[in-house]
């Protein structure tokens, strides 16, 4: 089976989204870019996350030509190939739909520096994109224009999406965002949160290059 390790990654993590609450029923998608072979591993479209199998997820070029597979690929696919073409370090990408995530994207609101971790992004705070329609070319385009230099962006009344050098370490972002959207939507309810300065952020950003164990796709 073509690319099979990367197939049954997308089904773990499928298992993973569901169960953390980061994509509650069939809502939200991910990928693998296998760069050697100029292809990627996504999610199919609708199908329930605990029903998917590694027969189920979709081997695409990145124009969306299906290469193996019988299933149709994540309606965003355009979501995920954009990244794979403008970011040249990107290797997963994950599009939740996370409770915390989408309540400030309804707000207009960016995730901002409640909390040191943000600093996982890269940046010290994760932007939000404007509104676009689900599934098309120009949510993609919206989306990889705002993030910046940002391993995360959130969609307008959508969600967010977080990439990385790994599947592993995208989906981690995915969660620590979603942790820290909570901390400032609690911390928004009752006040205006207190924001680590650009200062302090940057040599967070810093000390988050060396973090954890060398050789480490983050």
């Amino acid at each position: 089976m073509l690319m099979q390790e990367e197939r049954e990654l997308i089904v773990e993590y499928g298992k993973k989204l569901s169960t953390s609450g980061l994509c509650p029923g069939t809502s939200g998608n991910i990928s693998i870019y296998n760069e050697e072979k100029g292809l990627m591993a996504i999610s199919p479209s609708g199908i329930d996350y605990f029903s998917t199998t590694p027969e189920d997820v979709v081997i695409t070029d990145l124009e969306a030509n299906v290469v193996d597979g019988t299933r149709k690929p994540s309606s965003e696919w355009a979501l995920h190939t954009i990244f794979y073409k403008n970011r040249p370090d990107c290797r997963a990408v994950v599009h939740t739909h996370s409770r915390f995530c989408t309540t400030l994207s309804i707000l207009g609101e960016p995730v901002r520096a409640v909390h040191y971790v943000v600093g996982d992004a890269g940046t010290a705070c994760v932007p939000c994109a404007e509104y676009r329609i689900f599934g098309t070319v120009e949510l993609a385009e919206e989306a990889c224009r705002v993030a910046g230099n940002s391993l995360a962006v959130l969609l307008a009344n959508h969600g967010m999406v977080a990439y990385g050098g790994s599947l592993k370490s995208a989906y981690s972002l995915a969660l620590n965002l979603e942790y820290i959207a909570e901390l400032q939507y609690r911390a928004m309810c009752v006040g205006k949160p207190n924001c680590l300065s650009d200062e302090e952020m940057a040599n967070v950003i810093e000390r988050f290059k060396t973090y954890g164990q060398p050789n480490t796709k983050r």
